[in-house]
């Protein structure tokens, strides 16, 4: 497997990571899916979702893949009135990442980030690795500090 920028990163940051890889389905590209065939916890895979706050602009949200977020709690979490997922034809130009794809760790410009307080109970969780094909098993607290994410309560209940 080629490097992606998110390994890159953190290759020299020297964060320890295992590189998980499946079989791209272009019909499914759901986190269960990934999660099933890797045989996976999916509380223990977390997802990337780029949205747009009124007020702050971009924000980058991971929230396990069994979960939906929750806009409205999120806005207010981020002192934002409201929130609204980025379209999927703004991801690359944004993120640098496709859909399918997006890492929290490597994007063209760092965001504010947010990572569902269900990760600290993990010592090790997963992300994308900036492709598909690939999830990034790394320590939870590392991915943290790195990205300077705060965790919060950002699901549906």
């Amino acid at each position: 497997m080629q490097k992606t920028n998110a390994m890159r990163r953190l290759d020299a940051a020297k964060i320890p990571y295992e590189v998980l890889e499946y079989e791209v389905d272009e019909n499914d590209l759901s986190g269960m899916h990934i999660a099933d065939q890797l045989n996976f916890p999916p509380e223990r895979m977390f997802k990337t979702l780029v949205a747009k706050g009124d007020k702050t602009g971009p924000l980058v949200f991971c929230i396990p893949v069994c979960e939906e977020i929750d806009l409205r709690r999120a806005a207010s979490i981020t002192g934002n009135k409201k929130i609204e997922m980025i379209h999927v034809k703004d991801l690359l130009a944004l993120t640098g990442y496709i859909r399918g794809g997006v890492s929290p760790i490597g994007m063209k410009k760092a965001f504010s980030t947010y990572i569902h307080e269900s990760a600290l109970q993990f010592e090790r969780i997963t992300v994308s690795s900036g492709t598909r094909g690939a999830q990034l098993l790394l320590p939870c607290a590392a991915l943290l500090e790195f990205l300077g994410a705060k965790t919060a309560d950002l699901t549906t209940k």
